[in-house]
């Protein structure tokens, strides 16, 4: 029954041993043991701290990296709408040459046509010329004096013309 009902020297003993450990406890160990928790805290806080500045570092890394996707999107974009443009521009000045050469071409035909029509025109005239000549020489030559004679004239004419 001792330890169900202590003693009052048991108790004091103990009482004296616990306060002695207490500041043994206090004195050497307590402040290690704070000063080991408080940088451990320390640790965990910086650690945190790190960590959410790391995130907002990601997170404003990936808002840059989407802005300047952004801008090349765009500026691709501006690159093809200015090479489009090129494009359409060179289309059109390559079909305006081709529409002014095929117009100089153009005249350039109705140049040497109308050249070859005058050519013609001055060959036909020359040979009405040479005909009208021959004609009027053979008139001459000849005594038209009767009626059958003139028909039988103009027979042989038709005779002699040859047609090309």
């Amino acid at each position: 029954m001792d330890l169900i009902s202590p003693d009052l020297g048991l108790i004091i003993w103990q009482t004296v041993g616990f306060a002695i450990l207490f500041f043994l406890l206090a004195k050497f160990a307590w402040n290690p043991i704070l000063a080991a928790l408080e940088e451990r805290d320390g640790a965990i806080e910086a650690s945190l701290n790190e960590a959410e500045k790391a995130k907002m570092e990601m997170a404003n890394l990936v808002a840059e990296n989407e802005k300047l996707l952004q801008e090349a999107r765009i500026e691709r974009d501006e690159i093809l709408k200015s090479a489009n443009e090129y494009a359409a521009k060179l289309m059109e000045d390559a079909k305006g040459e081709a529409a002014n050469a095929g117009a100089k071409m153009i005249e350039d035909a109705k140049a040497v046509i109308e050249t070859e029509k005058q050519a013609a025109l001055m060959d036909v005239k020359i040979q009405v010329a040479e005909m009208s000549l021959l004609i009027a020489e053979k008139l001459m030559r000849q005594n038209l004096s009767s009626e059958p004679a003139q028909k039988k004239l103009v027979e042989e004419f038709v005779k002699d013309i040859k047609l090309n």
